[in-house]
């Protein structure tokens, strides 16, 4: 069942209402942003780069709020939890990081992966944390307390990316094994290996209706049904170019990808069309990400100019929805 937007008597998919629009830049990175990501409540934008540290900055006037520093290599990874309360970061330097957005200081080390940690996912019930690396391992660990809860194996190749169900019961992996395992978690049942992707798998995304996306570096964006084991779609493809980051919007109706070299591509999940595409990095693209109101999308690329990294807004009119 799709939701459409009305305007008078012309119904208007979902996508019609991005534009480029209010570009702001965030201009104290020091290195390649590889993550971006907004507070629940969307006034703080989270970015972390290859200069070791982490950056908050306010989503509306781009000002720059605080730097975080401790992590002793590049920052591969970085997320909010539900609450908005804490934020992790995952690092080259083998280390998984939870800080405190309000202390500004960081309550725990997480140290056991034995290579570079690529990824890091907050449950959205704020109760655990995942992490995938170099080591080819899925931990998972209790955010309270630090404890790792679960080392998940099967992988035989290092963990690029992962993503939690929005009823925090099920974890999603991407590996350069070309594979996505999905993990159900607290329970002795062997993890579902979804196959296809010729390349890397280098990031995931759940929408709310339980659907699962990947990108790989094989150029596909592939919309799987986990609960079915079966890939719904398979878009793009025409380029063989990494794609890097995933993002669905709130209603789950369409997905953002954004690839190197590539310009922002918004898909209709329904149908699997490329409804639209957004030009406005000069260099590839690293992350894109909504606002969790769905009106912002963001997106930061490598470009190191006289202005720095900048973070792309995409506006999207705030109309109402009716199924």
């Amino acid at each position: 069942m799709a939701i459409s937007h009305e305007q008078g008597n012309m119904w208007r998919h979902p996508s019609a209402d991005f534009s480029v629009s209010k570009i702001r830049y965030y201009s104290r990175h020091k290195g390649e942003v590889n993550c971006c990501a907004f507070s629940p409540d969307c006034h703080v934008l989270l970015t972390c780069c290859d200069d070791a540290r982490l950056y908050l900055w306010s989503a509306t006037s781009a000002k720059h709020l605080a730097t975080f520093s401790g992590h002793s290599g590049p920052v591969k990874s970085c997320v909010f939890s539900s609450d908005g309360q804490l934020f992790a970061s995952a690092s080259h330097d083998r280390t998984v990081r939870i800080w405190s957005r309000s202390s500004t200081e960081c309550t725990h080390i997480l140290t056991a992966h034995s290579g570079s940690v690529e990824t890091v996912s907050f449950s959205p019930d704020g109760q655990r944390l995942v992490s995938g690396g170099w080591d080819n391992r899925v931990l998972i660990w209790r955010v309270q307390s630090g404890e790792m809860l679960e080392d998940l194996r099967g992988h035989t190749a290092a963990v690029q990316s992962s993503a939690f169900s929005s009823d925090s019961q099920s974890v999603a992996t991407g590996s350069w094994d070309r594979t996505v395992r999905v993990w159900k978690l607290l329970e002795e049942k062997e993890a579902v290996t979804l196959q296809g992707h010729l390349g890397n798998v280098a990031c995931l995304c759940f929408s709310v209706r339980g659907t699962l996306a990947s990108g790989s570096w094989d150029g596909t964006v592939r919309v799987w049904s986990p609960m079915h084991h079966a890939c719904l779609f398979v878009l793009g493809g025409c380029e063989r170019v990494w794609v890097r980051s995933l993002a669905f919007s709130r209603d789950g109706l369409v997905l953002a990808s954004i690839a190197e070299g590539d310009m922002v591509r918004i898909w209709d999940v329904t149908s699997g069309v490329c409804l639209k595409r957004l030009q406005g990095h000069k260099d590839s693209g690293y992350g894109c990400v909504f606002t969790p109101d769905g009106k912002l999308l963001t997106s930061g690329s490598e470009q190191l100019d006289v202005e720095e990294e900048r973070s792309e807004s995409l506006n999207r009119t705030e109309q109402d929805s009716k199924e």
